[in-house]
């Protein structure tokens, strides 16, 4: 991947193929050389001679993407569209009785950085934050219009529908929620909650875990408060990994969690909370 190139240029070029189709060449029989675009899409949904659908299309739950430029970032987008295999939309799903801003703010800004999983974006046409309630939309980018092309076709009401389905299907389908719900932590709680845990533990260590989890939120909230351009210096990016590390150092139970495996953990949470921090999404406060 092209890292000098920002994500509206790589989602505008991309826009320009969903749209017009992918420039291919060939020779024909005769060796001579041949130019036209690959369709991608069938904006008219037409099906084949056999009665095939010219599109597919499948929603995906909980897709895990990995980091490029921090491999071991790793982010689960509640859920993903594909329409040809292409990832056209992401759906953030949130709690009912959680503020809309918060999906943005928290989850698709980091995202959207390119230290995190933006290249996942390079196709998206739009995105959408939900929950339960109300739907909002938000373009990753002006250059990209072909659902605004697309919902203009004269078969826009099959469009909706069928997108409309997708969304009443995962409005209630939030399962990290859920599952954070279940273990008695909140959201953020339970991010550092996956982060640290470890198979096999004990049910006793497994609520010291959770434990450690609560602490560290907390403790990093405090610590982070004055500094909130800390992701800019190298003295006060040190203090922060040092103050994570300690921090795990005097949390996690002994055994079964071993110095590497601590030490291993601590780059892991410094990564997410540099992430975040630096997108300006750090931890909502509990």
């Amino acid at each position: 991947m092209d890292f000098a190139r920002s994500l509206i240029q790589h989602n505008r070029e991309f826009c320009d193929f969903i749209r017009n189709g992918v420039p291919v060449e060939w020779r024909d029989a005769g060796g001579e050389t041949k130019y036209a675009r690959a369709r991608v899409i069938d904006f008219r949904n037409d099906t084949g001679p056999d009665g095939t659908p010219n599109n597919r299309f499948l929603a995906v739950r909980e897709l895990k993407i990995q980091g490029l430029r921090v491999p071991h970032y790793n982010r689960r987008a509640d859920l993903v569209c594909f329409v040809n295999g292409l990832p056209l939309v992401f759906i953030e799903l949130k709690a009912v009785y959680v503020n809309m801003r918060a999906g943005f703010d928290n989850n698709l800004t980091d995202y959207l950085s390119e230290t995190s999983i933006n290249h996942a974006f390079h196709h998206n046409a739009f995105l959408v934050v939900s929950n339960g309630a109300r739907a909002n939309r938000v373009y990753p980018g002006k250059a990209c219009g072909v659902i605004v092309d697309y919902n203009r076709e004269k078969d826009r009401v099959t469009i909706e529908e069928t997108f409309g389905r997708l969304v009443d299907f995962t409005k209630s389908l939030d399962a990290e929620q859920k599952r954070a719900a279940e273990e008695g932590l909140s959201q953020d709680e339970y991010a550092l909650f996956q982060m640290l845990f470890k198979d096999s533990i004990s049910r006793a260590d497994r609520e010291r875990l959770k434990l450690a989890s609560r602490d560290l939120l907390t403790a990093l909230k405090t610590h982070l408060q004055p500094m909130p351009n800390w992701t800019k210096n190298t003295q006060t990016q040190a203090d922060v990994k040092m103050f994570i590390l300690d921090n795990l150092y005097a949390s996690l139970p002994r055994p079964p969690f071993s110095d590497e495996e601590t030490d291993s953990l601590a780059d892991r949470v410094y990564d997410l909370v540099w992430q975040r921090s630096a997108a300006g999404a750090m931890f909502a406060a509990a």
